[in-house]
């Protein structure tokens, strides 16, 4: 179940509470305890100083907290309700954490890491429709970018930016070019990936000065295998050394660092701008290995 909504829900029924209680409720509460106590002080005027409880002033005090205490039901709704607004706040608005379920993304994002995905720098949406409010930036070729799975709405995916709209990019004999441009590539030192216990060729990609370390391995056939039927399929054209397409407008071409061993757009299509949740920045934590906490490419 989607947890935007569930944790919306939370807000409104722990909000309703909480205003019902400073409405209602807690004048309700203060009524009784003064109540409570102008009847204790009635008592102990009646039966003097001499008969007057010693501890008075202890139990009138007692007797009013007991009055004004919430009941456990509003306890453990109104009193939530600040904590769960401002992570509901925070998680829509500002900045929500992801876990990378996935070696798609290696050598950038190893499967464990997490991460923190900025959620305003494409433009504030409401939570749950998703409805854009403000424009944001508009997102770069090389950006890391955590999305809705066009196919599977309530999954989320991370991949790179590799085609905006209206660019044809093209992964023919595993290399790739945008607009006719090759991606220039330079060959790094052999990455041992310790998910498949074995070392794979890594190269480092400079997507319009931005640069990024990818595996490719060139004994890996290049042609694409298993493409599914997808919204503008008709924008690519697949052959035995591989895809060209062109971005269809408010759409965009995603890839995994992690080229043979990832499915993306070359396999599912292109996703819109509608699916976007933020761009990913930061890796907070990674349980196996704290040395890869930091800022990424």
């Amino acid at each position: 179940m989607n947890f935007a909504l569930i944790l919306f829900v939370l807000v409104v029924l722990t909000g309703v509470a909480w205003v019902a209680d400073k409405l209602v409720f807690m004048p309700q509460r203060r009524r009784a305890a003064e109540a409570a106590v102008a009847e204790f002080d009635r008592q102990q005027a009646r039966v003097g100083e001499r008969f007057a409880d010693e501890n008075a002033p202890a139990t009138r005090a007692r007797l009013r907290e007991e009055k004004l205490r919430q009941p456990w039901w509003l306890e453990y709704s109104a009193s939530f309700f600040p904590v769960i607004l401002v992570v509901f706040v925070v998680r829509s608005f500002v900045i929500e954490p992801f876990k990378i379920p996935s070696g798609s993304m290696v050598p950038t994002l190893l499967v464990g890491d997490f991460i923190l995905v900025n959620k305003f720098d494409y433009g504030i949406r409401l939570p749950i429709v998703n409805t854009k409010l403000t424009q944001g930036r508009p997102l770069e070729r090389g950006d890391v970018v955590v999305f809705r799975y066009p196919k599977d709405e309530s999954v989320d995916y991370i991949k790179r930016v590799i085609g905006l709209p209206g660019d044809v990019v093209a992964y023919e004999d595993k290399k790739l070019t945008i607009n006719g441009k090759l991606v220039p590539e330079t060959a790094l030192p052999d990455y041992f990936d310790e998910e498949r216990i074995g070392y794979a060729k890594q190269f480092e990609e400079d997507i319009n000065g931005r640069k990024n370390a990818i595996l490719n391995n060139p004994a890996v056939p290049p042609f694409v295998m298993g493409a599914e039927d997808y919204p503008y399929r008709e924008n690519c054209q697949y052959n035995d050394r591989g895809v060209v397409c062109k971005v269809p407008a408010g759409h965009y071409f995603m890839m995994g660092d992690n080229r043979d061993n990832s499915a993306d757009s070359r396999y599912w299509g292109f996703v819109p701008d509608k699916n976007l949740v933020g761009r990913a920045f930061f890796i907070w934590m990674n349980f196996s290995n704290l040395k890869r906490i930091g800022s990424f490419n």
